[in-house]
């Protein structure tokens, strides 16, 4: 296939070994692809997704091509791309694919203007970074999108920007705050996968450690339990009141960053903000310490400040890891550039979490072709019909039953006149 650019083709029998390997342990999407395929649901539908390009997402794009979607696909982050799998997707499942493990921002850029260049009737997006240039640049593709899937926290906030400013052109379904998505992907996938990530880049051991997690939503949540399961004394920043006095309550140590950095032996951001942790910070930090971000987008680490302070950067001491030197007697790591950790130095989330996801996202494409022309550009959640469905199939992939209301119980929650 000449339409894509990826790294090498031939890599693409051990991308066809993990896509497969990873299609194992996600039998809700399974059963979703199965359905999508009966009934050919994407029919005749142009799709543009820009999402990390894994084998957990492959098994999104089979699902959707499965379904009849044309779809193109390219990374939303120019450290996650799994290069075998990108390659697999092209020559195994016929699907273009615009994405190559470390490409530059130019050729980031450029992967998204082919998605683009698709001209797609419905788009996902992972950061939001599709839909604000379309929104911003292609006005010929507005009234041509019916339909567009967001499944970050980062870009879910940039949309209902983008709503609260009336710029949306077509509607948004916001699959990252589906409680099948953030409540199991974004807590339990984030939590061991950022864990994972730094193991890796770093091997450092967390038992007995100051860990800093910056940002106690449900990804700072994760990543804060397992740093505490596996021994650390977890310190949390936070500017939400009610977050920080949960996360006193879970038994974290709560203070500002000020006061963390001082402290910290490893840090890890997980906000969705710009400059969380600043050269006033840096400054302040024990010779040695590990800082990296696993929140979407490699803003929240000021960067270009650090290097302003440095007497020097030494690039990849280690695999993903660059030393700045701050003084004859200190130097901080930074891991993956601050790029996604979990993503950039590891695989990303295990695919048992991405299988409700996955599917929540694909049922919720399925849901937006089906009201074509009945939504407005606006923001929407998932529907809690489908909710429910991923959530009843992933318990029946598991073995587990539930209780049902009798008709009794049934009449009692809907009724006001029987009390105590």
């Amino acid at each position: 296939m000449k339409n894509c650019d990826v790294k090498d083709l031939k890599l693409a029998k051990a991308g066809k070994k993990r896509i497969e390997w990873a299609d194992r342990d996600m039998p809700v999407l399974a059963q979703v692809r199965e359905k999508f395929r009966k009934n050919k649901t994407l029919k005749g539908v142009k799709m543009s997704a820009c999402l990390h390009v894994t084998a957990e997402t492959a098994n999104l794009a089979r699902t959707l091509k499965e379904g009849g979607a044309d779809l193109v696909m390219c990374a939303s982050n120019p450290l996650s791309t799994q290069d075998d799998v990108a390659a697999s997707l092209v020559e195994d499942y016929g699907i273009p694919v615009f994405a190559v493990k470390g490409e530059d921002n130019k050729r980031y850029y450029s992967h998204l203007r082919s998605a683009i260049a698709h001209g797609p009737n419905v788009t996902m997006d992972d950061g939001a970074d599709l839909v604000s240039i379309i929104i911003s640049k292609h006005p010929e593709l507005h009234n041509k999108i019916f339909g567009s899937m967001e499944e970050t926290t980062t870009g879910v906030i940039r949309l209902r920007a983008m709503e609260k400013d009336k710029v949306l052109k077509f509607p948004i379904v916001a699959v990252n705050d589906a409680a099948t998505k953030n409540l199991f992907d974004n807590r339990y996938g984030t939590g061991q996968s950022t864990i994972d990530g730094i193991i890796r880049a770093t091997d450092a051991l967390f038992a007995g450690k100051n860990v800093v997690v910056a940002g106690y939503g449900w990804c700072g949540k994760g990543f804060a339990m397992r740093s505490k399961g596996m021994g650390s004394n977890v310190i949390v920043t936070e500017i939400d009141p009610v977050k920080s006095l949960e996360a006193a309550m879970d038994g974290m140590r709560v203070m500002t960053m000020a006061e963390a950095a001082l402290v910290g032996d490893i840090f890890c951001t997980l906000t969705g903000d710009i400059n969380v942790i600043r050269p006033e910070h840096f400054a302040k930090m024990k010779n040695g310490a590990i800082v990296c971000n696993s929140g979407h987008f490699n803003v929240e680490l000021d960067l270009k400040g650090l290097a302003k302070i440095a007497k020097k950067i030494k690039k990849n001491v280690r695999n993903f890891v660059d030393e700045y030197v701050l003084s004859a007697t200190k130097s901080v790591y930074i891991l993956a550039e601050g790029r996604l950790i979990n993503l950039s130095a590891a695989e990303g989330h295990p695919a048992c979490v991405m299988d409700m996801s996955f599917a929540t996202q694909a049922l919720a494409t399925e849901f937006c072709i089906e009201n074509k022309g009945k939504l407005t550009p606006r923001v929407y959640n998932v529907p809690e019909n489908i909710e429910n469905e991923v959530a009843t199939l992933k318990l029946k992939s598991m073995g587990i039953k539930i209780d049902v209301l009798t008709p009794q119980q049934k009449k009692y929650l809907t009724s006001w006149t029987e009390g105590t």
